[in-house]
């Protein structure tokens, strides 16, 4: 009998009988992001709110009690956590705007995971949108972060703007509007989301050749805040609190600190505010039910015993406080963000962080829980050492920036700042106990609160004598973490020439 060399005979059963690739053993990732979502959820303490999806996602990972932005407005904040970057070194400093513009070669956390072999799917929102016209398209995307995009509209695009209450009639991404929809969960765009993560999960459990990144951007609460009225039915408007005392609080405030209010929002009455955040406090519980939807579908396809879920929001947002609404300001409000972060598996589950953190550190974190090689270049820290003990120091401080002036006299603001065209910044540092803030690095104000004693941020200490050794020691740190936002280089990137588009009016 004739044979066949062995290495032969071998490489011929391998062609005829090709072996089934094993599983691949590192974690999923689920990446889920609300939009214009504050710390107005169960697991935060907040008494009216009802999240019982989200609060369960608490107990079963470590909740951030102190996670914050880098810039607290859609473009820019999105940029920075999925560059991993500060906005001083992506140049993104405002919407219609993506880091491909600016730093071309970066790669992207998604684009990471692309790269490292991961199956990567996008499902509404994760780089900015001009919402709700945005609805429906890819946005402002990154096509090179994804394998696959899906981009449902439902009814709150397609049918019921017509319908919707509006400071501003006929404008609803950039102002206050809202409403109680008729129509069910299944139709409305965050539930149709919602159905298509249910699919893209089955598909994973079915072909578990390649772990998962899937990325899931809800686009409630963002304004119009609409939802199905069966979600309004759970917040009675005559319940809901007005914030009092604002004469009084905005006294110590410098102009800047300010900058964000919209004139606008001189038609607010004290029934209309009740209105506002009833409604916002509805989109917040019906985009909770579909984040509890998802989940349940990971639980029953039993891909949670290895997926790691983020939850967080792109910034935090105004229901009234200190006299504003929205985001653009550098007040807690406004910077804060809720951040959940379960780990199969966890032994610290429950676990409360109290240390600062910021956006940046997502990036490194992931990738290192993934084992996915990274560039150089991150800004952030790993929060590994975080999750695996709640009580970790870590950078001990989280930096929160904004632009004043230049372009943002589109954003009808109702002071006088940036009159001159001049364009300048606010950068806040949150501390363990403190926030403290430099407008044009002093020149038009400070703000100095302690939050031991003052976690609304009302009395402003940065002028008091008594607190002043506080404040110059606050203001050298605040200086050198400015300094850690841009690039090695110290160049500080720039749109190419008839790529400025900045948008300031649709957030």
């Amino acid at each position: 009998m004739h044979r066949l060399p062995l290495s032969l005979g071998m490489l011929l059963l391998l062609v005829c009988c090709p072996i089934a690739p094993a599983a691949d053993s590192r974690p999923n990732v689920l990446f889920i992001i609300s939009d214009d979502l504050n710390n107005m959820l169960g697991c935060y303490g907040d008494p009216l709110a009802k999240t019982p999806n989200i609060d369960r996602l608490a107990a079963r990972g470590v909740r951030f009690d102190r996670a914050y932005c880098t810039f607290p407005l859609c473009g820019p904040s999105r940029n920075s956590m999925l560059t991993g970057l500060y906005p001083n070194s992506t140049g993104i400093l405002a919407n219609a705007q993506i880091f491909r513009q600016t730093i071309p070669t970066h790669r992207s956390l998604p684009q990471a995971f692309r790269n490292a072999g991961y199956f990567v799917t996008r499902i509404g929102k994760l780089y900015h949108y001009n919402v709700p016209r945005s609805i429906g398209t890819n946005g402002h995307d990154d096509p090179g972060s994804w394998e696959m995009e899906i981009n449902p509209a439902g009814v709150d695009r397609l049918v019921e703007e017509p319908q919707i209450y509006s400071l501003t009639p006929g404008q609803f991404g950039g102002t206050l509007s809202w409403f109680a929809s008729p129509e069910p969960d299944a139709k409305h765009t965050d539930g149709l989301m919602a159905s298509d993560a249910e699919w893209v999960l089955e598909r994973c459990s079915k072909q578990n050749d390649r772990p998962f990144f899937l990325a899931l951007g809800f686009f409630r609460p963002h304004t119009p805040y609409v939802a199905p009225k069966t979600y309004f039915s759970k917040y009675p408007r005559e319940s809901m609190p007005v914030v009092q005392g604002i004469d009084e609080d905005q006294k110590d405030i410098p102009a800047p600190g300010l900058g964000s209010y919209k004139r606008e929002q001189d038609k607010l009455t004290d029934e209309l505010r009740q209105e506002a955040r009833q409604a916002y406090l509805a989109s917040i519980s019906f985009m909770d039910s579909q984040v509890g939807r998802v989940v349940d579908t990971l639980d029953r396809l039993k891909l949670s015993e290895n997926t790691i879920i983020v939850f967080t929001s792109d910034h935090g947002y105004h229901m009234g406080e200190h006299g504003l609404w929205q985001k653009m300001s550098l007040f807690e409000e406004s910077a804060r963000v809720p951040l959940l972060i379960v780990t199969p598996n966890s032994k610290q589950a429950g676990q409360v962080a109290k240390t600062p953190v910021s956006h940046v550190d997502l990036y490194p974190t992931l990738a290192e829980l993934c084992q996915v090689p990274t560039q150089d270049a991150l800004q952030g820290e790993s929060l590994v050492p975080i999750l695996n003990a709640p009580e970790t120091k870590g950078r001990g401080w989280a930096l929160t920036q904004v632009m004043r002036g230049g372009g943002q006299a589109a954003a009808a603001v109702t002071t006088n700042v940036g009159a001159d065209g001049k364009r300048f910044f606010g950068y806040s540092l949150r501390t363990d106990r403190y926030r403290y803030t430099e407008w044009a690095e002093g020149e038009r104000g400070r703000e100095l609160y302690d939050h031991d004693k003052d976690p609304h941020e009302i009395r402003n200490l940065a002028n008091e004598s008594d607190f002043a050794s506080i404040r110059d020691e606050l203001s050298k740190q605040l200086q050198a973490a400015v300094k850690t936002t841009y690039p090695p280089s110290g160049e500080t990137p720039s749109l190419k020439p008839g790529l400025w588009a900045p948008d300031l009016t649709n957030p």
